[in-house]
């Protein structure tokens, strides 16, 4: 799950050209943007969000997923919510997956409805880790991490009845074998072959927020002492592994893999976000030059987004475009004014905006003209149905209700 705050979205700052030029409101947002075989249409993007729609039991996408990714069609790329690369990969009741029939089935509905809007949309491919509870893994075992410790200052969302669920601590989790790391690489290559018969562009490994990824490269959650941890380079296996296997399947081109860098922050937010390293430049930039010798197309790189949250430092940002000739991504509680300012110094390619584009389904048009935003409601955010989901108003249909453009 990626950490929205429960609050309304900010409004993006328009530029103060006239309203009637097309395009007019930050132009370095609207132009195209080659990523591997792609082309993108703009630099907007519509990031991983868990809404916890899918349908259930079997946690499979649905016609209701397909409308609301249609409707956001406009980005110049959608990533899809979190999806589970296995049954031991869920932290949340209601998430969907990609590894078995029924998911490819049901993806391919949401992948043929962006096509048809010119869309270009990416799985994002997740496990948790220790991020889970024994009532969400299939036998009602243990999560699996690389060590048996258990994650703190975090929730996960268990179902109690039909609709209905609550948050709990996380279980003890149990450490992988080396034969189980080797099976679980084996596992993202098999959701990257899912994923393209689903019809998806590309994928994302979900490397970010402390979860199973992140948890093997934080010295926090990884106290191994076999191959796969201890030194940094030996905590960067895993991603090396799964890396190059996912690559071998969609092409680097078609791959992103996200990031959650994080440099400060109270105990739980460093947790729930990610982990903080002893070095978190260090660390990150020896993970970044992962990506840049596989020639991963893109990166991702989520931001703190809770109130008052500082940003990256500047050093970070330049060290990374120095370090990674791929497209960058930078999310985390966006305006279009700053991302635009990121796209214009040359250190952003592509910048996505989360809460915004949950309550504006056709965000890309709006901050090309200036137009305000639909707020966001905050109680609709997960589970559910229709409402706050595929129920925004785009701002056309808003003028036609009478209300002020």
């Amino acid at each position: 799950m990626n950490k929205l705050t429960v609050t309304q979205a900010e409004p993006i700052v328009p530029a103060t050209e006239p309203k009637d030029s097309s395009m007019s409101h930050h132009p370095s947002l609207f132009t195209p943007a080659p990523l591997g075989r792609h082309t993108l249409k703009n630099r907007i993007v519509l990031p991983p969000l868990t809404r916890q729609r899918s349908t259930q039991p079997g946690d499979v996408a649905n016609d209701l997923m397909a409308s609301y990714y249609r409707q956001r069609a406009s980005a110049g790329l959608i990533i899809t919510e979190g999806t589970q690369i296995e049954p031991r990969g869920k932290g949340y009741a209601w998430t969907p997956g990609i590894h078995d029939a029924a998911h490819i089935a049901g993806w391919r509905k949401v992948t043929e409805a962006v096509h048809a809007e010119g869309g270009i949309i990416f799985a994002q491919l997740w496990h948790v880790g220790r991020v889970s509870h024994a009532a969400l893994q299939p036998d009602g075992g243990a999560p699996v991490a690389p060590s048996a410790i258990r994650a703190a200052g975090v929730k996960v969302f268990i179902e109690t009845g039909p609709g209905a669920g609550e948050l709990v601590e996380p279980s003890v989790p149990r450490a992988l074998s080396v034969t189980e790391i080797g099976e679980l690489v084996a596992l993202y290559a098999q959701a990257a072959r899912n994923a393209l018969a689903a019809g998806f562009d590309g994928v994302e490994i979900h490397a970010a927020n402390g979860y199973l990824v992140n948890q093997f490269i934080s010295a926090h959650s990884n106290h191994r002492s076999d191959e796969y941890g201890g030194s940094l380079q030996n905590r960067l296996r895993f991603l090396r592994e799964i890396v190059q296997a996912v690559g071998e399947v969609v092409g680097p081109d078609r791959l992103g893999v996200r990031f959650a860098p994080l440099f400060s922050g109270t105990d739980e937010e460093r947790v729930y976000i990610g982990l903080v390293e002893d070095d978190p430049h260090q660390t990150y930039l020896e993970a970044i030059a992962v990506l840049e010798r596989a020639g991963v197309g893109y990166l991702s790189i989520a931001e703190a987004d809770w109130d008052g949250a500082p940003d990256l430092p500047l050093s970070f940002r330049q060290a990374v475009r120095a370090a990674f000739s791929g497209k960058i991504l930078y999310a985390g509680r966006y305006t279009a004014e700053k991302g635009a300012r990121l796209v214009e110094a040359g250190l952003a390619d592509l910048i996505a905006f989360g809460r915004p584009f949950i309550a504006n389904p056709d965000l890309p048009e709006r901050i090309a003209q200036g137009w305000p935003l639909n707020p966001l409601n905050a109680a609709t955010m997960y589970g559910g149905g229709e409402a706050g989901f595929t129920d925004y108003p785009r701002h056309a249909q808003t003028i036609n209700q009478g209300e002020p453009a």
